[in-house]
């Protein structure tokens, strides 16, 4: 069997797992208010395990196909979050048999895989930081803690939207209408992205120079807002050669530490999904996260406290593990250091400092029930910020990432 075939499968089972995460959620929310809810339920399990088993499949034939455990760009490495976070639902699921829970969980997992879809899926060579086999102890460790925690802010989110009253006008129900604003960015990026690449197929290259000082070229997908400092416009001749040529930019310029192509992508992002959030509004004429009540109200609140702290008494360990002592033995042998302050080392150690916060506050100072949930919410998203603005906007040792 070749390489080519084995990444042929792997390809087609994370697609087809796609596909029937998708479909799962019709027989979920069926269970929800239909009389035979135990029926619909196990339809939408049974789905979902075979989606997981699909997903794990991809993970193997990549694996078998490469040569090295597939989480060493950001397409894997994303993929992989959000196999584990399917993984974090089914355990839960088994434990908790909460119904509600899906449908909130799988959409994420879907999100992730149609973010991650957005960047490249083509297979290259490791190079020498990654050639070692801690790439696949670390990065599999964290992803599953990422899953496992990731069920601790599905239930904290749960428990918000059933806890805040509909109309109400405080910081509560601006910081949960929040939410949904950044949902909406994340959903209008990868409608941007799709249409500027697919459709219209957009392309802008600029020279620049990077953080190492040495010449490169990099595409925008979308008009220029902010650019590399110094960068200059070119056309693309063929065989590594370019021509200096005119491309629409504002002149806004930043130093090579800031990836600006992929900081220029957010602006967009955040500015589109600003416009597509306001007129949801005007059509809706009320708070988007409204929309979402009915489903949260029928969650049971105790249930929902328990699986948030409980996911944090897994996960928690489990990224310190991978996150922390894992990444120091890999640090040491790579770069001939247990730790330094390159940006992803410094916003685990962030991550790493916040649920040990939490785990005393919930401890110690009584933070149950709303408190924890907002802590568990927050918590997804600095693991939100690690995996995109850390990721795609900040140059570092972890930038191949």
């Amino acid at each position: 069997m070749t390489d080519h075939l084995l990444l042929k499968i792997s390809n087609i089972s994370i697609y087809i797992g796609f596909i029937l995460l998708l479909i799962s959620l019709v027989p979920l929310g069926m269970s929800i208010s239909s009389k035979r809810s135990a029926r619909y339920a196990n339809i939408a399990v049974w789905i979902v395990t075979l989606a997981f088993v699909l997903e794990l499949a991809y993970f193997v034939f990549r694996w078998l196909a490469t040569g090295h455990a597939p989480v060493s760009n950001l397409f894997e490495f994303i993929a992989m979050f959000s196999i584990m976070l399917i993984f974090g639902y089914l355990v839960t699921y088994h434990y908790y048999k909460t119904k509600v829970f899906g449908l909130f969980a799988i959409p994420i997992s879907l999100l992730l895989l149609g973010y991650g879809a957005l960047f490249s899926t083509d297979v290259a060579p490791l190079i020498p930081a990654l050639q070692s086999n801690w790439l696949a102890i670390h990065v599999i460790t964290v992803t599953i803690s990422y899953g496992i925690l990731s069920m601790s802010a599905v239930a904290g989110f749960i428990y918000l939207l059933k806890i805040i009253p509909e109309n109400e006008k405080s910081w509560r129900s601006f910081s949960l209408e929040a939410i949904t604003y950044f949902i909406i960015v994340i959903l209008t990026y990868m409608l941007i992205m799709v249409l500027m690449r697919g459709v219209v197929k957009y392309e802008a290259d600029f020279f620049y120079v990077d953080q190492q000082g040495n010449d490169s070229v990099v595409t925008y997908n979308l008009p220029s807002l902010i650019n590399y400092k110094d960068s200059i416009p070119v056309e693309h001749l063929g065989n590594n050669e370019y021509d200096r040529t005119e491309h629409f930019t504002t002149g806004i310029e930043v130093p090579p530490i800031i990836k600006a192509h992929s900081l220029n992508t957010v602006i967009w992002s955040l500015g589109v999904g600003l416009i597509v959030y306001g007129l949801l509004r005007l059509i809706l004429r009320r708070r988007i996260y409204t929309l979402l009540k009915p489903v949260a109200n029928k969650a049971d609140l105790n249930l929902m406290d328990d699986i948030g702290y409980r996911s944090v008494i897994i996960g928690f360990p489990l990224f310190a593990l991978g996150g922390i002592f894992f990444a120091a033995i890999w640090a040491q042998a790579a770069w001939s250091r247990f730790w330094g302050w390159d940006p992803k080392e410094t916003w685990a150690f962030i991550t790493f400092m916040f649920y040990t916060i939490f785990l005393h506050l919930r401890i110690n100072r009584g933070y149950e029930g709303e408190k924890s949930a907002w802590l568990a919410v927050a918590g997804f998203f600095l693991i939100l910020f690690n995996l995109v603005a850390i990721n795609l906007i900040v140059a570092g040792l972890h930038s191949y990432a």
